[in-house]
């Protein structure tokens, strides 16, 4: 993957070593010496970029991602050094700009879920079957046609923790530290989102890990 502009640097392979450095170091070190924040780029640009495809398609993801980049290096001296991770931040601004698109990212769930009504035998226009091509895309980005149905009517508040936590792999203290809410408030729409989501799928969840056992919380 390509580095955004003003980022060629950051395709420079980094020691192993470079690695122990936790990211708030790296934050501190670029204050001073902005080639430095290469570091973050390096570690984090993938999972970034993998969120973002998910939740708006591939298209948008290299955009976001590159925004996403560029935001927190402009932000940098307002990073909150006492965190040693910057995951949280970093999902944190690209799910703010996932948040600008909000109606794309609606129309686009919408679309999803319209595949599994698709006619078998309907063709397009270079007479691939538009059931086969609708599929194979869901497949590549990774959202089922029912799950994109059903996270297209959450409210957006429920969607935004929801997703952190199932696509960004982050924990509850994290997602509250990215959206900024209190931990109460990210396990309290965590479990709303989660029954909605159940009752649209007949009981399943599949944004759920197996050994997550969330509590409604009172946020």
């Amino acid at each position: 993957m390509s580095a955004p502009p003003g980022f060629e640097a950051l395709e420079v392979p980094v020691a192993a070593d470079e690695y122990a450095e936790s990211d708030a170091s790296v934050v501190r070190r670029s204050l001073e010496d902005p080639d430095a924040f290469s570091a973050l780029f390096d570690r984090y640009a993938d999972d970034i970029h993998r969120y973002a495809a998910r939740r708006l398609g591939t298209e948008a993801a290299d955009d976001l991602m590159a925004e996403t980049f560029v935001i927190a290096f402009q932000q940098r001296r307002r990073y909150d050094l006492s965190r040693p991770q910057a995951r949280p931040w970093l999902y944190g601004i690209v799910t703010n700009l996932v948040g600008g698109h909000r109606r794309a990212e609606a129309r686009r769930l919408r679309a999803l879920s319209r595949a599994a009504s698709t006619a078998p035998g309907e063709r397009g226009g270079d007479g691939e079957p538009l059931a086969d091509r609708v599929a194979a895309r869901v497949s590549a980005e990774g959202v089922r046609a029912e799950l994109a149905g059903a996270l297209a009517a959450l409210p957006a508040r429920y969607r935004d923790v929801l997703l952190v936590v199932a696509w960004g792999d982050l924990d509850y203290a994290e997602a509250a530290e990215a959206l900024g809410v209190p931990v109460g408030t990210v396990r309290s729409r965590l479990h709303r989102a989660r029954k909605k989501l159940r009752e649209a799928l007949g009981g399943s969840d599949p944004t759920r890990p197996h050994d997550d056992h969330e509590e409604p919380g009172h946020g």
